[in-house]
């Protein structure tokens, strides 16, 4: 359910997303731009911004990020998500290392958002979890 007060999110985006779209040769950028020019609704959780900072992040990346998605406007990582998240962790059969996706998917999950990642064999398993298509 999605939490009271709070922006409805269609999408929250994954750090394989954010990776993929703000560095290098920031190949999902046209995707992430597109889905902006539509009027999509994005956002970070703060689990994803976690592991965006902590990368090893170029200054013009970060000013990037905070332009498209402000660290102040992040979804939080709440206790009813730390629930959730503890209650899937233990329901997966290989939740070892998977703790952050779990924590995202969590976020997700309680805010009926679909979730965009790269990396979509990471999250199969996560019921009630929806997964961007295409």
């Amino acid at each position: 359910m999605a939490a009271r007060g709070a922006v409805t999110l269609v999408i929250l985006l994954d750090t394989s997303f954010i990776i993929d779209s703000l560095c290098g040769g920031r190949r999902s950028a046209p995707a992430l731009f597109r889905a902006l020019d539509r009027g999509e609704k994005l956002g970070l959780c703060t689990v994803a911004l976690y592991e965006w900072l902590r990368g090893p992040r170029l200054a013009d990346e970060i000013a990037t990020q905070e332009a498209l998605f402000p660290s102040a406007a992040a979804v939080p990582f709440e206790t009813v998500d730390a629930r959730l998240a503890a209650e899937l962790y233990r329901s997966l059969k290989r939740a070892r290392t998977r703790e952050a996706d779990i924590a995202i998917a969590a976020c997700a999950i309680r805010r009926e958002a679909e979730l965009w990642t790269l990396n979509p064999e990471d999250f199969a398993d996560i019921p009630a979890l929806r997964l961007v298509r295409g």
